[in-house]
């Protein structure tokens, strides 16, 4: 387990079998760059400044798919990307799944995002669905 606080994470690549991660609180941003990270299966980023920018967030939820093939627990909580409704009024339930859908519909293999376990439910709602969610309420 590595507990890093961070400015660059330039060095992690020499750490190629690491299998946990916790970069919370790091003011890390929509344009984070891991190195491959094969073993990789537990990411926490909570506290992060990821937001919910369409494009950017696309290529970082992608970057992840590549760079870390084994990830099964991720976790968002307090980024603007993650809307969940205790840490932004505006937010609700709703508007929390639509995010679940659209994460994992780009990374298969999370076993867990944030604190919920995935159910197979929304694993079959992300595959059908997850690519057309957005986190805004439809009108």
């Amino acid at each position: 387990v590595a507990f890093v606080v961070c400015r660059s994470l330039e060095g992690l690549k020499t750490f190629s079998f690491l299998e946990e991660l916790i970069l919370d609180n790091n003011l890390l941003g929509n344009d984070l760059l891991l190195p491959r990270l094969p073993h990789l299966h537990t990411l926490t980023l909570n506290k992060n400044q990821i937001s919910f920018q369409r494009n950017t967030y696309k290529i970082l939820l992608d970057h992840l798919a590549e760079v870390v093939p084994s990830l099964q627990y991720l976790s968002l909580l307090g980024n603007m990307a993650c809307p969940n409704e205790l840490v932004c009024k505006e937010k609700d339930e709703d508007d929390y799944q639509r995010y679940r859908y659209f994460v994992l519909h780009k990374l298969t293999n999370l076993k867990f995002l944030d604190t919920r376990k995935v159910t197979r439910r929304e694993r079959e709602e992300a595959l059908v669905r997850g690519a057309f969610m957005k986190v805004v309420k439809p009108k």
